[in-house]
């Protein structure tokens, strides 16, 4: 069952990936102002700097990580350093992508398609992969890696995108059932359309008045940080506000 949303994270530990804009910007700041330190990591500065200082003035903590996630390892090193200063992990959100081209799929160019499996796939892996034994120190790890609808749809023109969607989502699910006798709970979202830059870029026609902010989002996003969660290896939905079976995942 989905959290009722009362839960605090005092003396948690969370990590969020694109924190510099968008949802995850947001969830950085709902994440903080529920009592964790987030590790807001993102390539642009500025971008972190003013979410730093949002989250200083509401009487948060964060540190900052500027890293470009094509950076392979660099994202190895990030567990270790992690490791050295605060000795566990409690939550982990695989946030950041990149949309890549709406085209045909035997248009794109080979760099566009290596770029956004790089960010959208191979650093998910690496995120994984660093910070699998740290959440697993933590008393209820939790694991968030954000989909998309696209993913089940096979839409035409979307095809790297939603395969790279795909392939976060089996990742997902493997680690879920690798990890069901520990603490950890693994877990998928779609956010369903938002209000953000990357939505504005694949739907240049859309009034954005007409969709959610990513504030309004994270804070459903949020829930699958709480310490009394159990759901793990699923897809949960924010648009329906549910776990979805992954037998009917529409």
């Amino acid at each position: 069952m989905i959290s009722d949303g009362s839960f605090r994270l005092d003396g948690k530990l969370a990590l969020v990936t694109g924190a510099s804009r968008g949802i995850g910007y947001s969830l950085s700041k709902e994440l903080a102002g529920r009592g964790a330190h987030v590790i807001a990591v993102a390539r642009t500065v500025g971008g972190l700097e003013e979410l730093d200082d949002e989250i200083t003035a509401a009487g948060g903590s964060a540190t900052l990580v500027p890293l470009d996630l094509t950076d392979m390892p660099a994202i190895d090193r990030l567990g270790g350093s992690i490791h050295e200063r605060w000795g566990k992990l409690d939550v982990m959100v695989a946030n950041a992508a990149v949309l890549g081209t709406i085209s045909p799929i035997g248009h794109v160019e080979a760099k566009v398609f290596d770029k956004l499996m790089a960010i959208n796939v191979s650093s998910v892996w690496r995120l994984i992969r660093t910070t699998d034994p740290l959440l697993k120190l933590s008393d209820s790890g939790r694991a968030i890696l954000l989909s998309s609808s696209v993913a089940h749809t096979a839409r035409a023109y979307w095809g790297p995108y939603a395969a790279s969607k795909a392939a976060v989502e089996v990742m997902a699910r493997t680690w879920a059932e690798e990890s069901r006798q520990t603490h950890l709970r693994v877990n998928s979202v779609n956010p369903g359309a938002t209000r953000t830059a990357m939505r504005a870029q694949a739907m240049p026609g859309e009034d954005p008045e007409t969709l959610p902010t990513p504030a309004e989002v994270a804070a459903k996003i949020a829930l699958l940080c709480d310490p009394a969660l159990d759901a793990t290896g699923k897809l949960y939905d924010v648009r329906a506000g549910k776990f979805l079976s992954y037998n009917d995942p529409s």
